[in-house]
């Protein structure tokens, strides 16, 4: 049983904003893709999930980047479970340049959602297929997503086809994609979002229309967004000078 899995790959354009630096959401593809390979591994793949009438669904995450690799540098993405708390199922990562040397971690919080009902479940099935990790380091401290007090600049937003994945819902990785696209060419013109929550809050589905809130007080930034009165997720995070 593979008690953590790597994989070592180089930055592609796709993966990099317009200074070619690598993308939030391209990091959360990253830690979304080598999770799933690891699950492969562990015998609980989306094959076997499907049969199960379970996937794997997003809480929360947080992820501290210490600089932005740029296009074309060799990265290396390691990730490894961590003991089941209650319904909670905790996944840390890291990722190194090709000398070896940690660019940034990452931590996430996963849930396993019943297709038909969508709720939240437990499967001693995928219990029984998780490694002994307890001696593994937890890495980075998770914490939640918080809302700035502040003027917001309030859109709306109605999720497009492309946002949406296997289980029906936007995909997690789009939600920093629309942090950027609302923070804007002005701020990230001389700014990069170097550390940054999200709490998943609720599903969106298809045909549901978004408000969404974006406040900034200096370096500091939340963007929520909500359908009618429930919010559906929360980004904070801090933005760094290129």
């Amino acid at each position: 049983m593979e008690k953590s899995y790597t994989e070592t790959f180089a930055l592609r354009s796709l993966a990099c904003d317009m200074r070619g630096h690598w993308k939030p959401g391209a990091i959360l593809e990253t830690m979304q893709e080598t999770a799933g390979d690891h699950c492969v591994r562990l015998g609980i793949g989306r094959p076997v999930m499907d049969g199960l009438g379970i996937a794997w669904v997003l809480s929360r995450t947080r992820v501290q980047m210490k600089r932005l690799p740029r296009l074309g540098e060799t990265i290396s993405a390691s990730t490894w479970p961590l003991p089941p708390k209650h319904l909670f199922y905790p996944r840390a990562n890291a990722f190194t340049d090709a000398e070896g040397r940690e660019i940034g971690a990452a931590a996430s919080l996963w849930l396993l959602m019943d297709f038909k009902t969508r709720r939240v479940v437990n499967s001693e099935e995928v219990l029984r297929h998780l490694p002994d990790n307890a001696d593994l380091p937890v890495g980075i401290p998770l914490g939640a997503a918080k809302p700035l007090a502040g003027e917001a600049a309030v859109n709306v937003l109605l999720p497009p086809y492309v946002d949406f994945d296997l289980n029906g819902h936007v995909n997690n990785t789009r939600y920093l994609d629309w942090t950027l696209n609302a923070l804007g060419h002005k701020v990230l013109a001389d700014k990069w979002v170097s550390d940054f929550c999200v709490s998943y809050d609720h599903e969106i589905r298809p045909g549901e229309e978004i408000r969404t809130e974006l406040v900034q007080v200096g370096d500091q930034f939340s963007f929520c967004g909500f359908a009618g009165d429930t919010r559906c997720f929360c980004v904070s995070g801090t933005l760094s000078d290129r």
